[in-house]
């Protein structure tokens, strides 16, 4: 299935039937009075996030989506038919976004969320509820109300507590296969990933958390080049970024640390947040150094825009345990922040740890 984390459709509600202005005729009956039924509601549309879908592929071509409108009064107290809503299954993480006001009209992050999209619109009033004392033969009656018509960009920001940064060949790939059972492509080429790739950690029966892997920054990203910085929207939810750096680069003038600052400019130029999230240095690759402890302390005089910092090996899983066990006890230490910021009242909207 094709990865599609980005869409724009529009949602056109169903509108009210037309109330009924009629009255009542039968055999041996004069003057029956007024008897029309309301007009049925219209249908409404909303959306509703589903853990079994992971793409938005199903709103690539599908861009119009129709609610049927409710079925007019009639004479003899026959009310009109209410029309069926329209659900659209969305996977959970997409954000719906009006397309022209820019309005935030759902964020789906957790498996179940239902959103109303459109209104459909009220069914109108039959002349059977104007009538009165002084009205006895009402012959007004209301038509229906217009349901809602929107425009909207469904943005798709996968959930997961860990994200992976790094310029491609960094072996960001080779690391969430060493930790996961996620298999994403590898190979000595740039560019492999080409799409985001989920895996789930387990540290042991009851404890897990699950990792992001996104295709590569190079520097100018935020200006199309490589394949842009539109990916970085999937490290929006997490907790913790881990900056991937290749201490082996297949070419001999590729500096590191350069490599390194271009990714925290990338990082800084397409949202504040994601920068100032708490962010780990992994110096992978160094399996293939010579002089390991000479050229990591060379390289972190020279770079020092980081929290913690660890040595690592993917390809032969050097390091990976220690960062793993390291990775849990930052989550679980950012759970209990949380909980305690919920008691306090001032717990702001994160996704939860799986």
């Amino acid at each position: 299935m094709k990865f599609i984390d980005e869409s724009r459709i529009e949602v056109i509600a169903g509108n009210g039937g037309n109330g009924s202005a009629s009255f009542r005729r039968e055999k041996y009956i004069e003057k029956g009075g007024p008897d029309g039924g309301d007009g049925g509601c219209g249908g409404s549309i909303y959306a509703l996030a589903d853990r079994n879908i992971n793409t938005l592929v199903d709103y690539r071509f599908a861009r119009v989506h129709r609610a049927r409108n409710g079925e007019p009064g009639r004479g003899a107290d026959c009310y009109g038919k209410g029309a069926d809503d329209i659900v659209l299954r969305m996977p959970v993480g997409t954000v719906i976004t009006d397309l022209h006001t820019g309005e935030r009209i759902a964020d789906l992050d957790h498996d179940g969320q239902k959103m109303l999209l459109a209104r459909g619109g009220k069914g109108g009033l039959g002349n059977l509820h104007f009538k009165s004392s002084t009205n006895r033969a009402p012959r007004q009656c209301t038509p229906g109300e217009t349901g809602e018509r929107r425009e909207l960009q469904l943005e798709l920001k996968v959930l997961a507590d860990v994200g992976l940064l790094g310029m491609p060949n960094a072996g960001k790939s080779t690391f969430i296969r060493a930790v996961s059972a996620a298999r994403p492509k590898v190979a000595d080429y740039p560019f492999t990933t080409l799409h985001p790739n989920l895996g789930v950690v387990r540290v042991s029966a009851e404890k897990s958390f699950v990792i992001a892997d996104i295709p590569g920054l190079i520097e100018g990203a935020a200006e199309g080049a490589g394949l842009g910085h539109q990916f970085l929207r999937h490290l929006m939810r997490t907790r913790l970024l881990l900056h991937l750096v290749d201490m082996a680069p297949m070419h001999e003038g590729v500096d590191p640390v350069r490599e390194a600052r271009a990714i925290l400019n990338e990082l800084e130029k397409y949202d504040p947040e994601l920068y100032n999230k708490p962010r780990w240095l992994v110096l992978n690759k160094m399996d293939l150094v010579q002089g390991k402890g000479e050229k990591v302390a060379a390289f972190l005089r020279e770079f020092d825009d980081y929290e913690r910092y660890f040595v690592i090996s993917a390809i032969n899983g050097e390091g990976c345990n220690e960062l793993v066990y390291a990775i849990m006890e930052h989550l679980e230490q950012a759970v209990r922040r949380e909980e305690a910021a919920k008691a306090d009242g001032t717990l702001k909207s994160e996704t939860p740890i799986q």
